[in-house]
């Protein structure tokens, strides 16, 4: 007989011990490998984003400095070339070229002038740092003097006298002048500094095309070396710059010289062989072979990330190494991650300790339980636990004497239990039946949509609100269909919504409740609405049966609430956004990754006129005009917004300056052909770019908006100019007769003036004002313009309105403000019945009554009815029997009979 043998019983105890310590081991040793593993993955990546940032930084520091000279020549030339500044006036010259060079410590050495005569003017710095204005001209001999500044920035005392100096042979005058654009010049040797030197040149020419002279900024190579240590020496690493043709040196970080003393007071150029540097000389010969810009290079001095980038301007043709250590980027994490081990082992020991003390003292009391349990299953229903203490141990003590003693009870009293049970059953089951009825009644009678789902979410009731706002008949048509594919499959923009991103489906799955006011839902008939709803689990004894949802159709308020905010962020007009979101849309574009940042300000030329002239409803016309081509020639990302009357302000991020003034060409060559009835759409530009996140966005705005006002005081005269061109082209176009009736009106009043004897320049204006006496008549309709039969009183009703319309116009442009006068009273009638201010005589300014005599002799001799019935001689003698039958009541007596007198000497001089 085999004797059963019990096998060793591993206690619970010694089993979570096991358990609890491979799975930390196995956890952190697993998590550290993870860990590990992507930190590197991470460090590498992070090395090379962190390397590409540098380097970005440093070029963008380099090509800051090198735009400074630029700028300064691109904002100051149009001042001597639109004859702002007075060469010949000393004080205001001295002020101009100290004050530029002033604004710009940091960079340029020198700023001057020099003259297609061989003048030179300017302003530099002595070897002190001194500013000392320069004086070149005939009073010097041809000598270059300088002279110490005043505290009001004109020329002090006399400071040294250097030798005879022709700015016509240095280097950047005659690049500039080979280029005749603006360059930057070779690097030269300076004619009175012991360095050399790299001038931004730009030729300057009259309004005859030819050369006036040429504008340089100067800086010197020792300050580039100097801008690039700064550059570079906070990232631990080294640079340089050398000429990508010659490899002669431009400026580096090793602190060494870019030139050596020669001959005769010459300065030579060092080239790339010439550095003790193998790491840098080693990046650039390795670029030559695989052109590859961005490495990692192992060399002398450790491992290195190398960028190259290409430095071309006009005239510059340079390269940028950089080399950055890694250990720059990577000192600080290796640390932390030692520190880190070592924590973590640490943890692991302390965690194992506690857990093995808490273990021992907590496994005490199972073994009375386990005592307890043995007499209770060998039938002994009076054995009780002892309850040391209130923890999971205890509380199964205290459920195991509950039971116990419950079935005890029970045992003893079971069938008056059976009774009792069976009645209350029977209670629960009707109440349940009413409570179910009342609950359906409050469901039906919600204005709101409720139905409920399975665990599969399929339909299990739809109350009356739910059923009619999802077009459906009755709650039958719904009843166990999966509502997910039912009413909730599609997004707005057409794409199919996956179960498992529902948040209907993820509210039975993980048991707590979800809301979503931004989806569709969609009816029977295959329409959809906008949906707010809220779906909540039915959880039954801990587990989840089912959920509930609640919804409301909110299309209306969507549709309300975008009307909102459209109205809040756009101008009513145009349609562009207005000043409240540009306010807010600078503010959240004003960050580092959309530098370099331009913003443009434009203002729309001549909408004052528009509006004083052709009514506000034409002058929204030109705003919604000019809104349209602004926006067509921006970009998808950038902001078109109109910020008031007749100004609009574009942001364009990610725009260099360069780029931004390709915009504003494009805008004006947009503009250039654009008419709104008889005025040409014009507009004046103005742009500034911030490329340093320290720059003051306010302050690029404000001088943008500087750049538009100086844009629009350059071309006012042009674009006047234009505007009566335009006015008066419109209106003969119109009506061919008028084009005729204005030069003929212009040579008679010229003839009348010669006749008077009135000095040239007021033949001038007389023939000006005869010109454009009815540019008013560019407001009437096009049919009235055209009609040449009209009655006197139709006649009359015209003439009061284009004269009161051409004294407008022509008052509100600057190079017509002084005919407006005479053309407001050219239809004044010398015994006062005229219009439209009824003046006599000689109050009637002597131009009006000159043009009213050529004008009523020109139309009595071309009206139309005249010309087909009367021969050219019968229609120049009715016209002068006009004339003569006016003369004391329409016209002024004395002006009549010579004019009478002057036609018929012609009339004579034809005859013969």
């Amino acid at each position: 007989m085999c004797k059963y043998k019990r096998r060793p019983i591993l206690s619970i105890k010694k089993l979570l011990m096991i358990v609890f310590v491979s799975f930390m081991l196995l956890a952190i040793s697993s998590y550290g490998a993870v860990v590990y593993s992507n930190w590197l993955n991470s460090v590498e990546q992070t090395v090379e984003t962190l390397a590409a940032d540098t380097h970005e930084n440093i070029v963008d520091q380099i090509h800051a400095f090198l735009h400074v000279p630029e700028h300064v020549n691109e904002v100051n030339h149009r001042i001597i070339e639109n004859n702002i500044l007075d060469m010949a006036d000393d004080r205001q010259r001295e002020r101009f070229f100290a004050g530029v060079l002033l604004s710009h410590p940091d960079v340029i050495y020198s700023f001057s002038y020099g003259t297609a005569a061989g003048e030179y003017y300017g302003a530099r710095r002595n070897e002190a740092g001194e500013v000392e204005i320069m004086l070149n001209n005939q009073n010097t001999g041809g000598q270059s003097w300088y002279y110490s500044v005043n505290d009001d920035l004109t020329a002090g005392e006399l400071a040294v006298k250097l030798g005879e100096f022709d700015p016509r042979t240095r280097d950047w005058y005659i690049a500039a002048v080979e280029n005749g654009i603006p360059v930057y010049s070779p690097v030269y040797t300076h004619f009175i500094m012991n360095d050399l030197t790299v001038s931004a040149a730009w030729p300057i020419y009259d309004e005859t095309g030819m050369l006036d002279g040429v504008m340089g900024t100067h800086f010197l190579l020792t300050d580039i070396n100097g801008y690039l240590e700064n550059a570079i020496e906070r990232y631990g690493g080294q640079a340089i710059i050398f000429e990508k043709d010659t490899e002669y040196l431009i400026a580096n970080s090793l602190g060494q010289s870019n030139f050596e003393p020669g001959a005769d007071e010459t300065l030579i150029r060092k080239d790339l062989g010439s550095l003790n540097d193998t790491d840098l000389t080693g990046a650039y010969r390795q670029y030559e072979n695989d052109r590859t810009k961005q490495f990692t290079l192992s060399g002398d001095s450790g491992v290195l990330q190398i960028n190259i980038v290409e430095i071309t301007m006009h005239g510059v043709d340079w390269l940028l190494v950089s080399a950055v250590p890694q250990s720059f980027f990577t000192a600080t994490v290796m640390d932390s991650m030692t520190r880190a081990g070592i924590l973590a082992v640490l943890t692991l020991a302390l965690l194992i300790l506690a857990y093995m003390f808490l273990l021992r003292r907590l496994t005490r009391p199972i073994s009375v339980l386990l005592s307890a349990a043995s007499a209770f299953r060998d039938g002994d229903l009076s054995q009780r636990v002892q309850v040391e203490r209130r923890d999971e141990v205890g509380l199964i003590s205290e459920s195991f004497n509950g039971v116990a003693a419950k079935m005890q009870e029970l045992i003893e009293n079971l069938e008056s239990n059976v009774a009792t049970r069976t009645s209350e059953l029977q209670n629960s089951n009707l109440e349940l039946a009413n409570s179910r009825s009342e609950l359906r009644l409050i469901l039906d009678t919600s204005a709101e949509a409720i139905y409920g789902i399975d665990t599969e979410g399929r339909c299990t009731f739809c109350n009356a609100s739910g059923v009619r706002m999802l077009g459906y008949d009755c709650e039958d048509e719904l009843i166990g269909k999966e509502m997910h594919r039912q009413i909730h499959h599609t997004r707005s923009d057409g794409t199919l919504f996956p179960l498992e991103e529902c948040h209907i489906f993820q509210s039975i799955q993980q048991g707590r409740g979800f809301s979503a006011d931004d989806e569709i839902f969609w009816r029977a008939d295959g329409s959809s609405f906008d949906v707010e709803y809220r779906a909540m689990p039915q959880i039954k004894n801990g587990k989840v049966v089912g959920g509930v949802i609640t919804f409301m159709d909110i299309t209306d308020k969507k549709r309300r609430e975008e009307e909102i905010l459209y109205l809040n962020q756009h101008d009513v007009l145009t349609g562009l956004h207005n000043r409240r979101y540009f306010e807010k849309a600078v503010a959240d574009i004003d960050r580092e990754m959309n530098l370099p940042l331009s913003i443009v300000f434009a203002d729309i030329n001549g909408l004052k006129l528009t509006n004083d002239i052709f009514g506000h409803e034409t002058g929204d016309i030109l705003i919604k005009k000019a809104a349209e081509m602004l926006s067509h020639s921006c970009r998808d990302n950038d902001i078109v917004a109109r910020i008031g009357g007749d100004e609009f302000v574009i942001l364009l991020p990610n725009t260099t300056k360069e780029n931004a003034q390709r915009i504003l060409d494009r805008i004006r060559e947009d503009f250039k052909d654009a008419h709104v009835d008889a005025i040409k759409c014009s507009v004046a530009l103005g742009v500034e770019t911030k490329y340093d996140q320290n720059q003051s966005v306010e302050e690029i705005m404000a001088n943008a908006e500087n750049n538009m006002y100086k844009d629009k005081t350059i071309n006012r005269k042009q674009v006047n100019k234009d505007i009566v061109d335009t006015l008066t082209a419109k209106l003969h176009e119109r009506n061919s007769r008028e084009r005729q009736h204005a030069i003929v009106v212009e040579a008679l009043c010229g003839r009348i003036g010669q006749q008077l004897g009135l000095p040239e320049s007021e033949i001038t204006t007389l023939k000006r004002a005869g010109f454009l006496h009815d540019i008013g008549k560019i407001t009437l309709d096009h049919e009235l313009l055209l009609d040449d039969s009209l009655t006197d009183e139709e006649e009359h009703i015209q003439m009061q309105q284009h004269s009161l319309a051409g004294y407008r116009l022509l008052s509100l442009i600057d190079d017509t403000m002084d005919l407006a006068e005479y053309v407001y009273h050219h239809h004044e009638h010398w015994d006062g019945t005229g219009f439209p201010r009824g003046i006599k005589g000689e109050q009637i300014p002597l131009i009006s009554r000159i043009i009213a005599i050529a004008e009523t002799y020109e139309r009595r001799m071309n009206r139309a009815s005249s010309i087909q019935s009367h021969s050219q001689s019968e229609r120049k003698n009715m016209a002068i029997t006009a004339i003569l039958d006016g003369a004391g009541t329409r016209f002024d007596p004395e002006i009549a009979k010579l004019f009478v007198r002057m036609m018929s000497d012609e009339k004579q001089g034809d005859n013969a």
